[in-house]
């Protein structure tokens, strides 16, 4: 049982209109109500639920702030505690000596995380749910936003407990037979078993590839920039993260190593890595550089190859065109606006790529090139309205395991084995994907989890 009342900002510490001081625990209400009093100085009556206050903040005699007061009381707050929000002026020192005020009255300073572990530990949120409050937070870009907010209103939740309450039925059913064999029957249950597992399985290996798509919504897509010298790489880099990032300059060979920015297009995050361009060198720095493009441009989600128009093709560029021939790739024709010693058409059909125009001097063919992107990596195939997509590292080795145990269970179903091999494998399932919801995880689990989230929520 939770007895102790914790306080922290619920807003960043620095200057800004208004601060938010948030108290939560079974003394919120005592502890606030000994500092807030009226203008004329008498007491605020702020225990009523769900009602805002007007008052300021005293410290013994003297008056601090001028504030709103927000009363929550349990089990209506998002702890489940009964829980205070000072509104106060958004200067540091003033936050800061607010909230020195409440520690003084008896709160304690929350750890990271803390008021959402409690709103978990209170049952007011399941696991999958309270790892959503931190994906909110830190989502870079709209789709990874939409994905959190659909799993904290419930969509990874409904689909789990739904896949345990098939599983749990199935599984009760085959241990009550074993038991009482002479008036529950399993003639033709296997069947029916096979069906009910064969459609979970289904829906699983949907979810966990549907977890790459995940990964690249709140991670990011790994996007290399590779080409020749003086193709135009460090140009485009700079025009897509908005500022001169880069050096450039007409001597080939000034970027010598990898240089990472993140980016938002069409809010889509991109990693976007510049790197050395590729040739045959004999400088030992240089040639460190070309490794390591080549290397970045093996882990990358993306490939914008830039092409120099203006350049006859050489065997750099047939190199290149080689090694990026099995991943996603992006061609950008640049320097369109000189006169042309490489075709459009010949290019997309040597490469077998989309080939892009474009003059990263002139910032001609920009948007074309984030157009492309955009409809490469989603095309419309995410709907957040009825399609759920796991971005949790974690939900989805859980979903692998359950995965797995539900495989077992259709072997030991084809393979005839004793019905009581069934309930083994279901059970894990069971308990595999209970771990999404945070059901019997380990308390260390829970506090590793929770210590990643930011202070004050």
């Amino acid at each position: 049982m939770i007895n102790d009342t914790i306080c922290a900002l619920a807003t960043p510490a620095a200057e800004a209109g208004i601060g938010v001081i948030r108290i939560s625990g079974p003394d919120a209400v005592f502890i606030a109500s000994k500092l807030i009093k009226s203008k004329n100085g008498k007491s605020v009556d702020i225990s009523e639920t769900h009602r805002i206050k007007y008052g300021f903040i005293y410290d013994g005699d003297q008056a601090l702030d001028e504030v709103l007061i927000m009363t929550m009381i349990s089990p209506k707050s998002f702890t489940g505690e009964d829980t205070v929000e000072i509104d106060c002026h958004g200067g540091v020192l003033m936050m800061r000596r607010i909230l020195e005020i409440v520690v003084k009255n008896g709160a304690r300073l929350a750890e990271p995380g803390e008021f959402t572990k409690r709103a978990f530990l209170n049952g007011r949120i399941d696991l999958s749910e309270a790892e959503a409050v931190s994906d909110i937070i830190s989502s870079e870009n709209d789709f990874a936003l939409k994905a959190s907010i659909n799993q904290l209103r419930g969509s990874v939740s409904e689909k789990i407990k739904h896949f345990r309450a098939i599983i749990l039925e199935d599984d009760a059913y085959i241990e009550a037979a074993l038991d009482d064999p002479e008036h529950i029957t399993l003639d033709g249950f296997r069947s029916i078993l096979y069906d009910h597992i064969s459609e979970i399985i289904k829906d699983l290996d949907n979810l966990i590839s549907s977890a790459d798509d995940g990964k690249k919504l709140k991670e990011g897509i790994r996007t290399v920039i590779l080409g020749k010298p003086n193709a135009g790489k460090s140009s485009l880099l700079n025009i897509l993260v908005g500022s001169e990032r880069a050096i450039v300059t007409d001597i080939e060979g000034t970027t010598r190593d990898t240089l990472e920015e993140h980016i938002n297009i069409k809010g889509i995050s991109l990693t976007i890595i510049d790197t050395a361009g590729i040739r045959d060198t004999n400088d030992t720095v240089e040639k460190i550089g070309v490794e390591r493009a080549l290397d970045a441009a093996d882990n990358a989600d993306l490939i914008i190859y830039v092409v120099d128009s203006s350049k006859a093709l050489d065997d750099s560029d047939f190199k290149i065109i080689s090694r990026v021939k099995d991943q996603q790739c992006i061609v950008l024709l640049n320097k369109s606006d000189l006169d042309s010693m490489v075709g459009q058409a010949d290019l997309e059909k040597l490469t077998g790529k989309k080939v892009i125009p474009i003059s990263a001097k002139n910032n001609f063919g920009i948007d074309s090139l984030e157009s492309e992107i955009s409809n490469m990596f989603f095309n419309n195939r995410i709907n957040f309205n009825d399609q759920l997509i796991i971005t949790n590292l974690r939900h989805k080795n859980c979903l692998i395991n359950a995965n797995q145990a539900l495989h077992e269970v259709i072997n030991s179903i084809t393979n005839y084995m004793p019905e009581d091999f069934f309930t083994i494998d279901l059970m894990k399932a069971y308990e595999e994907l209970g771990y999404i919801l945070g059901e019997e995880v380990s308390e260390d689990l829970i506090n590793e989890i929770f210590s990643k989230f930011c202070m004050g929520k």
